[in-house]
């Protein structure tokens, strides 16, 4: 495992020389003119809320699994771009040379671009929010679905559930049409066949190495020079999906998970109310949680 998994836990990047610096729920990010350095910080968040400690290792994770991903689902021509230019501090521009040590795997330089202000899920199983919808509703995000499923239970296909992007507060579940009317039906439309693709084209990856990845989150932006869309942020990480190990699946109940589901599980058994301020993780679940996240890592790389 690289020295990047190494050492206390990165809660926040301060770097001299750089431009302007932009703070995300996890990631830091400097405008550096035509390109942006994001640096993936070891903050947690849970319930859209960050919460005080940080998880060792975590950064180095979501940015190696993102590599990952961006390498092994795309070919010439194919897709939509991504953002992913480079991950090698060396050749990054010359005011990010003499950070190279903390920048080295946890960042990366991407394209610029404009996001979109919504979130494109893909949900392969019925889990988390989704389960507790059908429970009430017979419906996820709004989409009915068969009777008698249970908790965990693969759909015939994977859904489609977009959701805002907020920048305060939660982000909501929304129509396919609801978000049509925010982007525009042409991307909406491309954004989904993209994100469908992605999601099968990873699944069937993941399950060779024993993993079953429930859902994930796909962000889009457009490249603010060609105005092309392109696949922005991270992907397909912990943070980002739900990983199941594959061996242990049983439908009915919760699963066992290489995310941060676990923190999730934790904060709602101490009665949490998922506003702010965020209650203090123990050290055994800080602990745990990161060598869930290592496991993940290391069952793809």
């Amino acid at each position: 495992m690289n020295s990047g998994w190494m050492g206390p836990a990165v809660f926040d990047t301060h770097l001299s020389g750089l431009g302007p610096r932009r703070q995300g729920k996890v990631r830091d990010m400097y405008d550096l003119g035509d390109c942006l350095l994001v640096i993936t910080s070891d903050r947690i968040s849970a319930f859209d809320v960050v919460l005080p400690e940080g998880i060792p290792g975590k950064g180095y994770v979501l940015t190696q699994l993102s590599k990952f991903w961006f390498e092994r689902l795309w070919a010439p021509g194919d897709l939509v771009p991504h953002h992913l230019r480079t991950m090698d501090p060396d050749a990054y521009p010359e005011p990010c040379r003499p950070h190279t040590d903390i920048l080295r795997g946890r960042s990366m330089v991407v394209e610029k671009g404009e996001p979109f202000p919504v979130e494109c899920i893909v949900r392969g199983y019925l889990s988390g929010s989704a389960w507790k919808e059908y429970k009430t509703k017979g419906t996820v995000c709004g989409q009915s679905l068969p009777s008698g499923l249970q908790e965990s239970d693969r759909f015939l296909e994977p859904l489609f559930t977009p959701s805002t992007k907020a920048t305060v507060g939660h982000d909501e579940n929304i129509s396919f049409d609801h978000m049509k009317a925010l982007v525009g039906e042409a991307f909406a439309e491309q954004m989904k066949e993209v994100s469908l693709r992605i999601y099968e084209r990873a699944a069937a990856l993941a399950v060779k190495r024993g993993i079953i990845i429930a859902d994930t989150k796909v962000e889009f932006g457009l490249h603010f020079q060609t105005q092309e869309l392109m696949v922005i942020d991270e992907l397909l990480t912990p943070d980002s999906s739900r990983f199941w190990p594959h061996d242990q699946y049983t439908p009915g109940r919760p699963q066992p998970s290489f995310d941060k589901q676990y923190v999730r599980d934790y904060l709602d058994s101490i009665g949490w109310d998922h506003q702010p301020p965020p209650p203090h993780l123990p050290d055994e679940v800080i602990r745990q949680t990161s060598e869930k996240y290592r496991e993940a890592l290391e069952r793809f790389v």
